[in-house]
Order: C-alpha cells, then sequence, then structure tokens
C-alpha cells in the first residue's frame, strides 16, 4: 500500500513538469518547422505557424516571407540553428531561445515568443534577433 501512495505522490509531482517539457517540446516543434519551410522558400507553410495577430499584421504568406527575407535574415539563412533555453511563461505562453549563426559567421540569439491558438496548437507571436555582443553592425 505504501509503494502505490508513493508512486501516485510521485507521479502527481512530476505531472506538471512533464507537461511543462511537453509544451515546450512542441513549441520547438513549431519554430523547427517554420525555419525548415523558411530554409525551402515554402512561404505557406513558414506562415501556417504564425499567430492569428502577426497573420493579420501579414495578410499572405508571401508577404509574411517577404518581411522575414528582409527582417529577419539570420533566421531565414543561416548556418546554425540551435535552441537554447525554453521558459514558460505562465498563462501567456513560452519563450524560446535560440542560438543562431547567420550565413555570415555572425552569432546572434533569437528569442521566439509562442502561445497556444484557440484550437490548442502553438503558434508564434513573435521573435526578438538580438546580435552577440562585440560583433559589428
Amino acid at each position: 500500500m505504501r509503494a502505490w501512495l508513493a508512486l501516485l505522490l510521485i507521479l502527481g509531482l512530476a505531472g506538471p513538469a512533464l507537461a511543462d517539457d511537453g509544451a515546450r517540446a512542441a513549441a520547438r516543434a513549431v519554430i523547427a518547422k517554420q525555419v525548415e519551410a523558411l530554409g525551402r522558400d515554402d512561404a505557406p507553410t513558414a506562415y501556417a505557424q504564425a499567430a492569428p495577430a502577426i497573420q493579420e499584421l501579414f495578410p499572405n504568406a508571401d508577404l509574411f516571407i517577404g518581411m522575414v527575407r528582409n527582417q529577419y535574415r539570420p533566421v531565414y539563412r543561416h548556418r546554425s540553428f540551435v535552441f537554447g533555453e525554453g521558459r514558460d511563461t505562465g498563462a501567456a505562453g513560452i519563450v524560446q531561445s535560440v542560438a543562431i549563426q547567420d550565413e555570415y559567421g555572425v552569432d546572434w540569439t533569437a528569442e521566439y515568443s509562442l502561445a497556444r491558438d484557440a484550437d490548442g496548437a502553438w503558434r508564434i507571436t513573435g521573435c526578438r534577433l538580438i546580435k552577440a555582443p562585440g560583433t559589428s553592425a
């Protein structure tokens, strides 16, 4: 009986952590899907990973990928793309850090924000690029 109680207690304590890990893994999968689509110039698939608010700003996939190509070049074309820490932001969602080296060898950090859509799927709500300290403009 004690063994069962101990197992239930362990499962009860591990449940939320596993859910958090699952959410972070799902968020990373959305980012990876978008980045892979960008690498193929697959605008519709890349666009589909964006949250509705982003899609309202860029009402079609061609406008969206054009914006990424011009304003997020390190994400659009890169040498390396490595996931870092993912942080839960409570009800608001997840912030996922990514270390990027662009096509010219310059290091960046991308901070992706993600939230669950009305259908429960994770969608990208934003991306902030930060150039590594000490790199030239």
